[in-house]
């Protein structure tokens, strides 16, 4: 039977003879000024994107308890300058090495520059990293070979899923069975319209290329829900089209009477770190 609880980092409890492995996620920044989250399995840390200037990033980890000494990898999800603005810094400063697909590093090689190493990834095809396996998958946005990613480590699994225009049913079955969920949730589709942003820019925003509205995001969590999901966060709010009030509010309808718990994740703050723990075996859990 599988456990999970909500307990500080720091406590590594026991259960039935087995060490409880602990799950630990903590979006650093979410937005279009920088986007970068943390991904730990107690054995193997990672960044996901790194939006924000080197020393930001470093700040804002330090900030949380987390230390870029600690990481394995970055990994970069598509070449937006909110996404990769720091990779390269950290990449160097640190020794890490960068995952990247083939169209995305083409289109941002200059910015990156030299890289200690570079491990290409293919969205559809599965890699690992230490002790977490990562599946990158294919999502909707106006860049290259943009990517969502589910991360699996000791029983649990996370999946991220941030500047994408539309859901599709494989993003929805990649995502299926996360114990915690990073999820866009870019803009109020009203305050959107009303806003002060040109018409292209809204169109843009709103169509297949684009970023989820608050709406998209609700049914989402809806089609994702189940009773092992402990945690959502809402990610990538527009700070001009989006407050997290009205995702909150918004999104919360889905997750009612529920033991899950919904997050807001900000441009300035980033979200809390948080942490579950099982004592199932990785090899327990299926991507699929």
């Amino acid at each position: 039977m599988r456990r999970e609880f909500l307990i500080p980092a720091a406590k590594q409890p026991f259960f039935d003879g087995a060490v409880a492995c602990p799950l630990q996620v903590c979006v650093l920044a979410s937005g279009s000024r920088g986007n970068a989250t943390y991904v730990s399995d107690g054995t193997t840390a990672v960044l996901i994107d790194a939006g924000l200037s080197g020393v930001e990033i470093q700040r804002r980890m330090a900030a949380n308890g987390l230390s870029p000494n600690n990481l394995d990898a970055i990994i970069v999800s598509h070449e937006h300058t909110d996404h990769i603005s720091g990779v390269g810094v950290l990449s160097r400063r640190f020794n890490l090495p960068v995952h990247i697909n083939d169209a995305t590093h083409q289109a941002c090689e200059t910015a990156l520059g030299k890289l200690p190493a570079i491990f290409p990834f293919a969205c559809g095809e599965p890699f690992a990293i230490g002790s977490l396996t990562l599946h990158p998958f294919s999502i909707s946005h106006d860049a290259q070979d943009p990517a969502g990613f589910t991360l699996s480590g000791q029983g649990m699994k996370v999946g991220i899923a941030t500047d994408l225009g539309v859901i599709t049913e494989m993003i929805r079955v990649h995502l299926r069975g996360c114990h915690i969920l990073v999820l866009e949730a870019n803009h109020d589709s009203q305050m959107l319209m009303e806003g002060p942003y040109p018409w292209p820019l809204k169109q843009r925003i709103r169509g297949r290329c684009g970023h989820l509205s608050n709406e998209d995001t609700k049914n989402l969590v809806t089609d994702l829900f189940h009773d092992q999901l402990r945690h959502v966060v809402l990610a990538h709010l527009s700070e001009a089209n989006n407050t997290p009030e009205k995702a909150l509010e918004t999104v919360t309808p889905a997750l009612s009477n529920t033991r899950t718990r919904l997050h807001v994740a900000t441009q300035t703050h980033g979200s809390q770190c948080l942490t579950i723990f099982s004592d199932l075996p990785s090899s327990a859990l299926s991507d699929e």
